[in-house]
């Protein structure tokens, strides 16, 4: 079996970081990518999640709106909410972020 995911977007918001105490680092965004039906355009929206390296490369160079590139496996995410409702939801855990568009998208130094 094999479980690959590949989703390229706009990320939806500036990406969250999350630093542990055993030195690892995650960092969550959401990636919006455009479809098109017969109705018209659909927008999916995806939510991410990195580790390690390219959660800290994420965290530096992601801002709202940058075309991104991400490869990894499709995991589901579970957890009982507020109310004792058992929700569950799907989330690309992700091996390897590229960075898409042009230089001028890139942060200044």
């Amino acid at each position: 079996m094999i479980n690959s995911a590949v989703i390229v977007g706009r990320t939806g918001q500036d990406p969250e970081m999350k630093y542990f105490e055993t030195g690892k680092v995650k960092t969550s965004f959401s990636i919006a990518v455009d479809r098109w039906s017969k109705s018209g355009k659909k927008t999916d929206w995806y939510r991410v999640e990195l580790w390690d390296k390219q959660a800290e490369v994420a965290g530096e160079y992601l801002k709202k709106g940058k075309l991104v590139a991400v490869e990894g496996r499709i995991d589901i995410n579970q957890w009982t909410d507020a109310d004792g409702n058992k929700r569950e939801a799907f989330l690309i855990k992700g091996t390897n972020m590229r960075l898409l568009g042009s230089k001028a998208d890139m942060p200044a130094e």
